[in-house]
């Protein structure tokens, strides 16, 4: 799924990313960077797809070559909203880029991490 939003500033962001339902699994693949510029257009897009029976989440970030700290914040957002519902989310084949920034934030303790 395509999608353009359009961000605060007032500038188009575009946020290239592939959201389905996998059963029970709301599933988060194909993102190439994550960061301040588009990382509301993520929650966005995540938030909406996401219905309230729905309580696993899987995030795969085998093609995210950028990370920021906002890109986290989105991940953690995830993170809190999935734990009041009593689920969780997982991070699927982080990059090496990614895989060390989990490391260093200690991420790592908080996601549960699925290499395959």
């Amino acid at each position: 799924m395509k999608l353009r939003v359009e961000c605060e500033r007032g500038r188009d962001v575009s946020l290239a990313m592939k959201v389905e339902i996998k059963g029970e699994v709301l599933a988060i693949g194909e993102i190439e960077q994550l960061g301040a510029e588009n990382c509301q257009a993520f929650r966005d897009q995540v938030y909406s797809a996401w219905s309230d029976d729905l309580k696993q989440v899987e995030v795969d970030l085998s093609c995210t070559t950028f990370l920021d700290s906002c890109g986290l914040g989105a991940l953690i957002s995830l993170y809190k909203t999935a734990a009041l519902r009593n689920g969780k989310v997982r991070v699927v084949n982080p990059s090496p880029r990614v895989q060390r920034l989990l490391d260093v934030t200690r991420m790592h303790r908080v996601f549960e991490i699925v290499r395959s």
